[in-house]
């Protein structure tokens, strides 16, 4: 198993890509800490994970809440000894942003997506990374989207956001690689079972004419295998990169996006 014995924290775990990576990491052997602003669906991941025997309980954290994040580590810390990795999978859904024109957005919904995202990446970083350095090792990782990479419209500032948070795993390994810590991103593109992919269709949908089914067919032929990557898929690969396998891989984000950005 790749994590056996590794004790992983994950932010966001209610939500589709972090109760995916919850559940590659623990058929990979780890011990899991799931956090969600709500905690009902983080609860049903981990019993999930539980009922197939696998180690997981949830938590009740606002990742954008420094107090509740530090305490909550340090309950972690008090009952498995350590933080090997941390996962931050939060996203910040605001419809009202979406869809419309950046002339036309406030200056208050523009940088809400920027400032909460890198807000709760700083501080679920931060906090782990103050508990690894006393093991001298340890992963931080968390997801972006293409949008850091590439022009999109009618996004807000979600691209802005993207681009901060894959600035931040830069800046991060670059102070923390040394103290046996690595940072890294994943960016993957529009994975059909995920609630973002169906966010960014419903406000084009009037102004491109496209079905949902015609959407997602446009997005996957800008990819080279001509589709769209699974959750599984993602899922393995934070798997992997969350390993003691991946130990040369830090101050990077892993492209995702099937050939549809290109390196």
């Amino acid at each position: 198993m790749l994590l056996k014995d590794k004790v992983a924290v994950i932010y966001g775990a209610g939500g589709a890509i972090g109760s995916a990576v919850a559940r590659a990491f623990a058929s990979e052997g780890a011990s899991l800490f799931l956090t969600g602003r709500h905690l009902a669906p983080v609860e049903v991941v981990a019993e999930d994970i539980v009922s197939a025997g696998g180690s997981a309980e949830g938590a009740e954290v606002d990742a954008l809440d420094e107090r509740a994040v530090d305490e909550h580590l340090q309950s972690v810390t008090d009952k498995a000894g350590r933080v090997d990795i941390s996962f931050n999978a939060v996203g910040i859904p605001n419809t009202k942003i979406l869809g419309v024109p950046l002339i036309e957005l406030d200056v208050e919904q523009f940088s809400l997506p920027i400032t909460a995202y890198t807000t709760s990446y700083f501080l679920t970083a931060r906090m782990a990374a103050r508990r690894m350095v006393a093991k001298s090792s340890g992963v931080i990782m968390t997801v972006t989207a293409l949008h850091s990479r590439t022009g999109i419209p009618l996004v807000g500032g979600y691209g802005p956001a993207m681009a901060a948070k894959e600035a931040l795993t830069r800046d991060l390994s670059a102070e923390l690689a040394p103290q046996g810590i690595r940072v890294v991103g994943l960016r993957p593109q529009a994975m059909p079972e995920t609630r973002t992919i169906r966010e960014a269709f419903e406000p084009r949908a009037k102004a491109s004419g496209m079905t949902w089914e015609q959407w997602q067919e446009f997005l996957a032929s800008r990819t080279h295998a001509r589709r769209l990557m699974s959750l599984e898929e993602m899922a393995d690969t934070a798997a992997f990169m969350a390993s003691d396998k991946a130990s040369g891989m830090t101050g990077t984000t892993i492209n995702l996006t099937m050939g549809s950005l290109d390196d």
